[in-house]
């Protein structure tokens, strides 16, 4: 079985550009206010769903695993 990733939005942060939902369609919408929220609390690990943390222009959108809270992203200084 693979990692769980807990995903979140920080919607204080989120500019609305799209971008998330661009990348990983079905893992993100824009609701409207065009603020990005995830389509589910908890996702198997997807590359997309990383690329769309990584492209988020912002940096709103932090995944950690499910089951432990490590973080996934971002990275931790």
């Amino acid at each position: 079985m693979g990692d769980r990733w807990h995903v979140e939005v920080d919607r204080s942060v989120c500019i609305g550009s799209g971008m998330c939902v661009i990348t990983a369609p079905g893992a993100f919408a824009l609701d409207a206010a065009r603020q990005s929220h995830p389509a589910a609390p908890e996702c198997d690990a997807d590359e997309q769903v990383l690329a769309a943390a990584e492209g988020c222009p912002v940096e709103a959108i932090a995944l950690t695993l499910a089951d432990s809270g490590e973080v996934v992203f971002p990275p931790e200084d």
